[in-house]
């Protein structure tokens, strides 16, 4: 759970969350099924988010969506579409490390799971040269798996030109790219700038697949919100792939939940509930890179530490990966009650001015 400023539980609470949920209550909207791909007012908004309002497959009708079980609803579905029509490969690779949930999730759709190098364990960053060596010499059409915004667990992102880099070199190893972009907005506190690589693979021509969630940036985790999409060649290969998607989604679950759909609709195509929203989502954002700073200051500045912290801040989102060994864990909780991942994962959301500077001290004591 977050707290902001005001140690209010921001996740939990987000006005604009508020005013959209007393205006659906307004309206009476009945309690009907959604067709199987969802809410249309909902999918469009989504779409819009994610791809941008000038997005060329967007204005040639050449996306095709739909509504799914939040972020893993997304994946799954995704899945068993590639397994069932991607016509040269079965085989998916996905970075080391990856969520826990990527591995499973498509090994139950048909699909088999390879890796690629992505974390750095001496540096604590990304292992860019080998990431884009593993992609290359990945069998050619192979699908990619990559995380849009904000790395789970790592919280490593390439840069703009690292990912300009990676468009080609997937785009010359004549792979499929399918993003998965559960932290749009919530990772630098900006949508545009978090939907950067995805918007960069579709703008030079790549035909994506892209898993979205509206669990963390709209604080939806119980309503289980999200959206499966992909981009086609045609209008004509659309509507193909829309009846396909039916196909899957139909024995799955049927059809998706309309409550947060609704809520996410409202959201995006209301104008003054949109730009709270997106002030609301910045605020978060802010928050979280502001623990990171002060950690890192707490560290290097009034524990005189002599190793090297920079990850802290460079590290983006919910997650860090503090560097400490799993022995240094045991020690945390052992000797400072401090409770991490074996791999020295820590959630910087639940990091807070109250705390910070105890689990600073507690990490220099394990580290020193």
């Amino acid at each position: 759970m977050l707290e902001t400023d005001h140690s209010l539980r921001a996740l939990c609470h987000m006005f604009c969350i508020l005013q959209a949920e007393a205006k659906i209550m307004e309206d009476l909207l009945d309690k009907e099924y959604a067709g199987i791909t969802g809410v249309p007012e909902f999918t469009k908004g989504a779409a819009i988010l994610a791809y941008g309002a000038d997005s060329a497959p967007l204005k040639e009708g050449r996306v095709a969506i739909t509504q799914t079980i939040s972020g893993t609803g997304a994946l799954r579905v995704g899945g068993e579409f590639l397994a069932k029509w991607f016509p040269t490969s079965k085989k998916i690779f996905v970075p080391t490390p990856t969520w826990g949930n990527h591995i499973p999730i498509f090994k139950d759709s048909g699909l088999e799971v390879n890796h690629y190098k992505y974390f750095d364990k001496k540096t604590n960053g990304l292992d860019f040269e080998g990431m884009v060596s593993d992609i290359k010499n990945a069998p050619k059409g192979s699908v990619i798996l990559l995380h849009a915004c904000a790395h789970n667990p790592t919280g490593v992102d390439p840069s703009q030109a690292q990912w300009d880099e990676l468009s080609k070199v997937v785009m010359d190893a004549g792979h499929f790219a399918f993003f998965d972009m559960a932290y749009q907005g919530f990772a630098s506190g900006s949508t545009d700038k978090d939907a950067y690589a995805l918007r960069k693979f579709v703008k030079d021509g790549h035909l994506v697949a892209l898993s979205q969630s509206f669990a963390k940036n709209m604080g939806l985790y119980g309503e289980r919100t999200g959206s499966f999409s992909l981009v086609t060649s045609s209008a004509e290969e659309k509507a193909r792939v829309d009846s396909q998607i039916k196909i899957v989604v139909r024995p799955m679950y049927s059809n998706p939940p309309v409550n947060g759909a609704r809520i996410v609709a409202t959201v995006l195509n209301t104008p003054e509930l949109n730009a709270e929203w997106l002030k609301e989502v910045k605020t978060m954002a802010d928050r979280i890179i502001t623990m990171r700073t002060q950690l890192k200051d707490h560290l290097v500045k009034d524990h005189k530490s002599k190793l090297n912290w920079d990850h802290i801040t460079n590290q983006i989102g919910m997650f860090c990966f503090t560097g400490l060994t799993p022995e240094q864990v045991e020690k945390m909780k052992n000797e400072h009650h401090v409770y991490l991942t074996k791999d020295g994962r820590i959630s910087v959301a639940g990091i807070s001015s109250k705390n910070v500077a105890y689990l600073a001290k507690a990490i220099h004591e394990v580290t020193k």
